[in-house]
């Protein structure tokens, strides 16, 4: 077994990931030993002359074992200055293969050996990926807290002035008294665009980061199967899509903004544009923009072995929509699978993501990821102009472009589609006898059944992905939407006689429409937004129940967001650190409201005691990162609600009315979200 020494070493792969690992790695300058054949052949006329040159300041050598490499040629077609797409089919192949290159290592030290060989030719978008994976996944390697991918390519997250001036404060201010770089809020657009109101979101670090981690936990591809293979995975696809859905279209109405437009007709222009403002350090250029009228066409693109027509994805929504209009699927031998009740949104989830776990990728193909591929290419369908794809093609950037919400509204209705076929909750489902909730309220600094919200501003580490010197840290600031903290108190009456268990659940919705008007319970119910979810012993008799909004099951704090690594508590493989890279998957509890106005945005206050027995998983859940599993889950153990995601709001209910939908062991309360044009350094109240 390898020490923790040896583990560590494979963090340093992390470390300014576009230049050699031969050069210094980290804040002890530490040096990998490569073997002389392990060197590209630019370098290997030289390798001596650079060993010399990066080994004799270095403060520690690692030295490489030299092993018998395996057959890399799969996953080296990628150029090493290209993008890389976990929604490109072939991108998918080549990182599932080097995803089980890694997994196939025998120990860490032949690990630590292939990643240097691959670290020096291997696209580095594409390796940091796999790696992360594998290290997710490696019995040998859990415990090691992979640094944000923030910190490895900042360049996906923010404005390149930030590195030119970033540059010039390296260069000129020394790395004890550097002052943080500052990112200027809402770049991309002029006021005078009405989606700019909604930047702050889309754009916002700790949202982009939760979508690149969540598919970092949940891969695509993988020959072994366990690694995609985890407990509701196509459900969970659905529901956090879901709730990102009901979220921002929340946030728009909070902004003087409709709910979002779906994009279901594929030969329509999409009417918004985005422009990114960002540069790829890998790729050298700038991300391309994508124009107002754009239509997507056929994908011509021999160079990412690309050739389909728009044609294909309405075929593959109509083989879609007849599934859901039969409830059952076909399966490869021309058998049917009928979509039951409780497995029907997972074997849906799973065909619409079209993993590995797609009951039958040939007849319903790829809908959801091609999707992200043809509008990431309409500015450059057939590669004349050799463009690469826009940041709807990269987990880590699509959710800052508007039309990545229009196509998620859209897929969120084609789910929905199922769902609207399913029974009604009846009340034998809904109410938990002897328990009664008769209040909920929160209370909070805005008073009584008051949200409130304002601007922060925040910083993060730069220097772990800028590849110029001197080195030392560099901070950027930033500004996101936060909200002060609040205590639910939930009164409930137990006349059971006897002690008992409950799950809570907490949501949230809008009361009225974007013209002001009461919500229909129909629209309300699918813009419930989750806050919470826990279980509680309940005494016979009165309880009242008390909890904090910073304890919410969906979100991870800033601290996890945005994790210094070298705050990591504990040594690889303690009980301290055992979590490591799922700690990072949540959303950012930043953003659990939303932003709310000025007067006060009314919304309603909903909770449900259900019955723990009915709920409960039968496992143990060890560790220290199960606090956000309602959007991931827990690591390598069951989703821990036996529930269907979402619920009680997760399909029709048979009420007009959401007092009517009401239950004894349910409670609402009326509330505001009240917003304050103001902002806050980190820390201060």
């Amino acid at each position: 077994m390898a020490d923790n020494a040896t583990k560590n070493n494979l963090l340093l792969f992390f470390d300014r990931p576009t230049e050699p690992c031969f050069m210094q790695k980290g804040d002890e300058k530490a040096v990998f030993e490569v073997p002389e054949h392990y060197y590209p052949e630019k370098y290997r006329s030289l390798s001596t002359t650079l060993s010399n040159r990066f080994g004799d300041n270095a403060s520690r050598t690692i030295p490489v074992r030299n092993i018998a490499l395996p057959n890399l040629s799969l996953p080296m077609q990628l150029p090493y200055n290209d993008q890389f797409s976990l929604f490109v089919p072939q991108h998918r192949k080549m990182a599932g293969k080097l995803i089980d290159i890694f997994l196939g290592m025998r120990d860490v030290e032949d690990l630590q050996s292939v990643c240097s060989y691959c670290q020096l030719r291997i696209n580095p978008y594409m390796f940091n990926y796999c790696l992360s994976v594998a290290m997710l996944h490696r019995d040998d390697t859990k415990g090691l807290n992979i640094p944000t991918f923030v910190e490895s390519f900042p360049d996906k997250f923010m404005d390149p002035k930030v590195f030119r001036r970033a540059r010039e404060v390296t260069t000129t201010v020394p790395s004890g008294t550097r002052m943080p770089v500052v990112i200027p809020a809402n770049l991309t657009a002029a006021d005078s665009e009405p989606e700019q109101r909604v930047a702050y979101f889309r754009e916002d670090i700790g949202i982009n980061l939760h979508h690149w981690h969540w598919h970092l936990v949940y891969p695509f591809e993988a020959a072994n199967r366990e690694v995609v293979d985890k407990d509701r995975r196509g459900e969970l696809f659905y529901y956090m899509h879901q709730q990102i859905i009901a979220r921002y279209n929340v946030e728009r109405m909070c902004n003087n903004l409709g709910r979002v437009t779906r994009y279901n007709d594929f030969r329509a222009p999409i009417a918004e544009g985005y422009f990114p403002k960002l540069d790829s350090q890998v790729a050298s250029r700038a991300w391309p923009p994508r124009f107002e009228g754009t239509v997507i066409r056929d994908l011509d693109r021999p160079v990412d072995q690309i050739r389909i027509d728009v044609s294909e994805l309405e075929t593959w929504r109509e083989r879609f929509l007849q599934a859901i209009e039969n409830n059952s699927v076909i399966l490869p031998n021309n058998s049917t699978m009928p979509l039951t009740e409780e497995t029907g949104i997972d074997v849906l989830g799973n065909l619409m993501e079209s993993s590995i776990l797609s009951r039958n990728r040939g007849y319903y193909g790829d809908l959801h990821n091609m999707g992200h591929v043809f509008i990431s290419y309409s500015h450059d369908p057939d590669h004349r102009h050799l463009e690469q794809f826009g940041v709807m093609g990269d987990s880590a950037t699509a959710m800052r472009d508007p039309v990545f919400y229009r196509w998620h509204a859209y897929i969120d209705d084609i789910f929905n589609l199922y769902k609207s076929k399913l029974t009604p909750y009846a009340n034998d489902k809904l109410d938990f006898p002897g328990i009664r909730v008769s209040s909920v309220e929160v209370s909070g600094p805005g008073g009584a059944n008051t949200f409130t919200t304002q601007w922060e501003q925040s910083t993060v580490e730069l220097s772990r992905g800028l590849d110029f010197t001197p080195r030392g840290s560099v901070l950027a600031r930033f500004t996101h939407l936060q909200h002060d903290e609040f205590t639910y108190t939930i009164e409930v009456n137990n006349t059971s006689g006897a002690a008992t268990m409950g799950t809570f659940r907490v949501f949230v919705a809008p009361v009225n429409d974007e013209r002001g008007q009461p919500l229909r319970f129909e629209d309300q119910r699918r813009l419930m937004i989750e806050l919470d979810k826990f279980s509680q012993p309940l005494n016979p008799g009165a309880n009242t129940v008390r909890r904090q909004s910073a304890e919410s099951s969906v979100t991870i704090p800033y601290e996890r967001t945005f994790r210094d690594q070298a705050a990591r508590p504990g040594d690889a493989g303690s009980a301290a650190a055992a979590e490591f890279d799922f700690c990072g998957c949540g959303w950012p509890h930043h953003m659990l409201l939303p932003k709310g106005t000025a007067m006060g945005y009314p919304v309603v206050l909903f909770v449900m005691v259900s019955n723990w027995n009915d709920d409960r998983v039968q496992q143990d859940t060890v560790g220290s990162c199960n606090d956000a599993a309602s959007y991931c889950g827990i690591r390598d153990r069951r989703y821990p609600d036996r529930r269907p995601m979402g619920f009680p709001f997760d399909r029709p209910a048979g009420a007009a009315a959401l007092q009517d939908f009401l239950t004894p062991n349910m409670a609402t309360r009326a509330c505001t979200i009240r917003f304050t044009d103001a902002t806050r350094l980190r820390g201060q109240r």
